[in-house]
């Protein structure tokens, strides 16, 4: 498979491996991938920079018996008695996060080793998330805002393509009143100016209209169809 010249794919695989979802070979098959072509290593770079956040909201798990057994046969523990069940017990929250998916960890690494060189004073701190979703719930986009800085940055993970003469539109959906544009999108993606009105505490949800080639003609909400919509979290 040929994926240099695919970029919605290329977004969506980069996703995926972000988050932690693309397991076994074609993990390591998208690790090669990221070896040998470094604007790849940069998109996956900036996805995980992105969903790093996320991973404050991971609750801890409990890790069923047979894991500490298979960590006692491996090790070779079985025999040494009170100096491993001591230090077990008493980092008992600790070695709860391996209950956490293998897949989960290696992406925390990788935001570790990838973003190391995006970490500058004026790195953005991502303070509100949406994930938007179609019809049939699947995930599609990506919206994340940072207050600090102002910006709103917006990714269309999903496969399917706009027509040319169609656009994306953005909406802040408050909980009563008329949507707010929050911006076009152009070539799946955007970063926008963060308006004060996007992230005010009436804001519910967002949405994204398919619309005529540069956005609703209407500037008081979508003409076109909702084809995209989530809630909007404060982090």
């Amino acid at each position: 498979m040929n994926i240099r010249f695919n970029t919605a794919l290329r977004e969506k695989l980069a996703a995926e491996y972000a988050l932690g979802t693309m397991k076994g070979g074609a993990r390591r098959r998208f690790e090669g991938w990221m070896h040998q072509d470094a604007d790849l290593r940069n998109i996956t770079a900036q996805w995980q920079r992105l969903l790093a956040p996320m991973i404050e909201f991971a609750g801890g798990v409990t890790p069923p018996k047979s894991v500490w057994r298979g960590i006692e046969r491996r090790l070779n523990l079985k025999t040494t008695a009170k100096g491993w069940q001591f230090w077990f017990n008493e980092n008992l929250n600790f070695w709860r996060g391996l209950g956490l998916a293998s897949s989960g960890l290696a992406a925390m690494l990788m935001v570790v080793v990838l973003t190391r060189p995006l970490q500058a004073p004026d790195a953005p701190v991502i303070s509100y998330v949406a994930t938007l979703t179609d019809d049939k719930t699947q995930n599609a986009m990506l919206v994340t805002a940072d207050s600090e800085h102002r910006a709103l940055e917006v990714r269309l993970i999903t496969s399917e393509r706009v027509a040319a003469d169609k656009s994306l539109h953005l909406w802040a959906v408050p909980k009563a009143g008329k949507p707010r544009s929050l911006g076009v999108l152009k070539d799946n993606r955007g970063t926008f100016a963060l308006a004060d009105n996007a992230i005010s505490d009436d804001v519910a949800l967002l949405a994204v209209s398919l619309e005529p080639k540069g956005g609703s003609p209407d500037p008081n909400g979508p003409t076109g169809p909702i084809v995209y919509k989530g809630a909007w979290v404060r982090l």
